[in-house]
């Protein structure tokens, strides 16, 4: 795993491709990116949900915050080490990683992730939100969402949030995909009562 991180970190800046090749560049990063959101459900059965989830945000480039800290955790090497399931995962952000639907399985075991920042994510899309909406244990604990600079993002993702009975804020930025955001925007708070949602899409 350690060679991989290696890998994503060294290997982009030195390949400087021709523009003839810049297809098969971006195939290249496709593929490694679907690599790391492949799902280990053995690993997860092996160190326990928040671990394994942890892992897979920091190998995609995000980062998380545990129950009971301040401190961000963005370095895969430097996961702190413990009883099995004394780091639970309180909040996540996903600002400009590779996470993709194919690793949202890593979050059904997650029991206290109250807040999600979704910026910049190429890869997010409305079946990712989707997954988030179904999740049970999110259903439960999520209080605050943001999705900003998310292209692939439209009104069916953000309606599909009306699962989410515990979100208490939702910020919503840059989001071209939303092609009615004041009827969607006013359909989610009917769903959820004492929603707040800031709007920033102009």
């Amino acid at each position: 795993m350690y060679h991989m991180m290696l890998l994503r970190k060294c290997i982009q800046p030195l390949f400087l491709p021709k523009p003839s090749s810049l297809g098969s560049h971006r195939h290249f990063w496709g593929w490694l990116n679907a690599v790391f959101n492949k799902v280990d459900y053995e690993r997860i059965k092996e160190i326990g949900p928040d671990r394994a989830a942890s892992e897979w945000l920091l190998r995609c480039g995000a980062q998380v915050r545990y129950q009971g800290f301040d401190r961000w955790q963005n370095d895969y090497n430097g996961l702190p080490t413990g009883p099995l399931g004394k780091y639970k995962i309180q909040a996540i952000d996903a600002t400009e990683s590779c996470i993709m639907h194919q690793g949202f399985d890593y979050l059904d075991g997650l029991e206290h992730v109250e807040e999600i920042k979704l910026c910049k994510c190429i890869y997010i899309e409305d079946a990712c939100l989707e997954r988030i909406s179904k999740i049970e244990n999110v259903q439960k604990s999520l209080m605050r969402l943001e999705i900003i600079s998310c292209g692939n993002v439209t009104d069916r993702g953000i309606l599909s949030l009306n699962t989410l009975r515990k979100l208490e804020y939702l910020f919503l930025s840059d989001l071209p995909g939303l092609n009615d955001k004041v009827t969607t925007v006013e359909s989610l708070k009917t769903e959820i009562p004492g929603l707040k949602v800031e709007l920033d899409l102009e």
